[in-house]
């Protein structure tokens, strides 16, 4: 999840075709690999239901169950990326964001049980020089939009950051292998996006306390060929139990590598089939590494690979 539950977009089912090695084309026999996507800020009501009824192994949990949607637009009506907006009732600052692609950003009031009580909350919005404030009445529309007139234009290429924050242990051996195998395709898809984006690929990959590393940061790097070369001698080990460090994964993949700043679009791929151990000492908090992702402008995209349990998929 990102710092807001936010996977991707509307539920939605495919299936590829694969093949393994064969000794002749008679012997092809094609695979079927289906997967999910579900977009739980398109169906908050039954995404809190589903919070709701979880009866799963323990979590760090925050309180969503009040959501507002921000969204910052200039005079043209087109969305603002990678505007500050800072939320406050009365003189307390509530949550600080930045604006994603979509100029959206979301703000939570019952993260902050100090002013359960606030029944109005003042928005500032920043974007270079360019500010405004606006007031909202509490429990009345869920969807707020400021218009911020003189907000810097994009210009040039659009800067694109993408990490993959990837679960190392053995059982991911083949989430491992495609992307090695599929990395160039994707990096060929995005390049051929209208806006010509300047594509930058990084990699956090993670296993647990005990194995060869916790950690193992592989920093942005805008040469694709250079990035599968760096990327090569990742390979699947350890493990052993089910859950993996992924708190201090997180951390890492959001504090860790030199994301670009200003007009950066931000993104990481979790990919992981094991929830994160939450009996560690002196350990990283997810709930906590969310917050400061929304605060930086860094979009989390959960991406569960096969056998991921409940505990996990929450």
């Amino acid at each position: 999840m990102s710092a807001a539950p936010v996977p991707s977009a509307e539920a939605a089912s495919a299936a590829v075709t694969t093949s393994a090695e064969s000794s002749s084309s008679a012997d092809w026999v094609p695979v079927s690999i289906s997967a999910g996507e579900v977009d739980d800020n398109q169906r908050w009501e039954e995404y809190l239901a589903y919070r709701e009824g979880y009866e799963g192994p323990a979590v760090h949990d925050l309180d969503v169950s009040e959501r507002y949607i921000i969204t910052v637009v200039g005079p043209d009506g087109r969305p603002i990326p990678n505007a500050v907006v800072r939320t406050f009732a009365g003189e307390a600052l509530l949550s600080e964001g930045r604006t994603y692609a979509n100029g959206q950003t979301l703000f939570f009031p019952r993260l902050s049980p100090d002013h359960a009580e606030a029944m109005r909350f003042h928005v500032v919005v920043e974007k270079g020089d360019a500010t405004r404030t606006a007031q909202f009445d509490r429990n009345g529309e869920s969807e707020w939009t400021i218009a911020l007139d003189g907000a810097p234009e994009r210009s040039g290429d659009v800067p694109l950051d993408v990490l993959f924050l990837l679960d190392a242990t053995g059982s991911m051996s083949d989430e491992i292998d495609q992307i090695k195998t599929t990395l160039l395709s994707i990096a060929s898809r995005i390049s051929d996006l209208p806006s010509q984006p300047d594509l930058r690929f990084g990699m956090v990959a993670y296993r647990d306390r005990g194995d060869a590393f916790v950690t193992r940061t592989y920093d942005f790097e805008a040469d694709i060929g250079q990035f599968l070369d760096s990327i090569r001698g990742v390979q699947a080990d350890g493990g052993g139990d089910e859950p993996e460090s992924l708190n201090e994964a997180l951390h890492t993949a959001v504090n860790g590598p030199e994301w670009r700043g200003g007009e950066a679009l931000r993104l990481v791929f979790l990919i992981a089939d094991a929830p994160p151990h939450l009996d560690y000492a002196q350990d990283y908090d997810y709930a906590v590494e969310m917050v400061e992702a929304s605060r930086r402008g860094i979009k989390v995209f959960p991406i569960a690979s096969s056998g991921l349990n409940t505990q996990g998929e929450y």
